[in-house]
């Protein structure tokens, strides 16, 4: 298993990170045992990196993610969760990024993952109604008191980013190490204005549905609608938009050839293509089962050709937009060399 250091800070993780959120989950997810079952394996493919959230299951997933570290040596895991949803009641102040439910969701957590310390607690999306200098001196308090090692963010504008880093820049604190975004090959947001601004700050990125919610195995053939059962028919309001369209399948069948030539399986092909970026610290793999976990961990140590990257990427080109399409006009009258950054 490859290993890469987190952005610029110091925490090196493996570069396939397991993901939780099917622990717990009673339509698409497993059961206690076969949780347990599935973290064994993982940690036996000589990975470290393991991610959670106080709402996956509603709580089961870091319950059940406990058990399964509970006879591990702790130090040898990067364990990561999340707070910012609502968890452990309704009242208006069980949720978002106040100072009060930031250490009240990080003392859930600790509970739950039978843990005295998080290696990389997570702001789940943005708060908009809390200021950026409460949330962010609430975190630093954590890291003083070792409950918390690192922080990351998750699901935020380039900018959020930018103004939580800046301010603790300013004040002597910790700033953000990681990004945790939406990215796979279908849907690439992402490199219209985060990952630029990762780069930037020196920050690690983490991707989660790196296989489009299943679509990138190649188990979903053209039709009007996903199979009924099946998870991305479980999350058709979300999925259905971003993934179930022409350009969707393109890129799932040129993944499949690629994946026929290659001798491996598409969902090997997508993960690898997204690790080919260097920016990308870790993609997030969610399993239900140890034959889905031992196909997808291959990518920790297997690499895509430049060539096979290249044909990928074009399939669909990403139309990054204005204003760097402007700057792309404008490059040859300013005389810029790419060299001179």
């Amino acid at each position: 298993m490859k290993y890469r250091y987190m952005g610029k800070s110091g925490l090196k993780v493996s570069r396939v990170c397991l993901g939780t959120m099917t622990f717990g989950q009673e339509n698409w997810g497993c059961d206690k045992q076969t949780s347990i079952n599935i973290v064994d394996k993982f940690l036996d493919h000589g990975a470290n990196f393991i991610d959670t959230a106080d709402m996956y299951g509603k709580g089961l997933s870091e319950e059940y993610l406990g058990d399964a570290l509970k006879n591990k040596k702790r130090e040898d895991i990067v364990l990561a969760t999340k707070c910012y949803f609502p968890s452990g009641g309704d009242m208006p102040t069980s949720k978002g990024l106040s100072r009060k439910h930031i250490f009240e969701a990080c003392e859930a957590s600790l509970r739950h993952l039978k843990t005295d310390y998080i290696d990389l607690y997570q702001t789940h999306g943005p708060d908009h109604r809390t200021p950026t200098c409460e949330t962010m001196n609430a975190l630093n308090d954590l890291i003083r008191q070792g409950k918390v090692r690192y922080i990351g963010c998750s699901n935020l504008h380039g900018w959020q980013m930018v103004k939580a880093n800046d301010y603790c820049s300013h004040f002597g604190l910790s700033k953000y190490i990681s990004a945790q975004h939406l990215y796979n090959m279908i849907l690439r947001d992402v490199e219209r204005e985060v990952l630029p601004v990762v780069e930037d700050q020196g920050m690690g990125f983490i991707c989660w549905s790196p296989l489009a919610s299943g679509m990138l195995t190649g188990k979903y053939e053209r039709a009007d609608k996903p199979p009924e059962g099946s998870r991305i028919d479980h999350r058709s309001n979300m999925d259905l938009p971003r993934y179930w369209h022409d350009n969707g399948f393109k890129i799932v069948e040129a993944v499949k050839k690629e994946a026929d030539d290659f001798g491996k399986t598409p969902a090997q092909i997508a993960l690898s293509w997204l690790l080919y970026n260097k920016l990308v610290t870790a993609v997030i793999i969610g399993v239900r089962t140890i034959e889905q976990l031992d196909d997808l961990s291959v990518v920790g140590n297997w690499d895509l050709p430049k060539d096979a990257w290249k044909r990928l990427t074009n399939i669909v080109p990403f139309e990054p937009g204005y204003p760097t399409s402007w700057f792309e006009l404008v490059r040859g009258l300013m005389n810029y060399d790419d060299t001179e950054f």
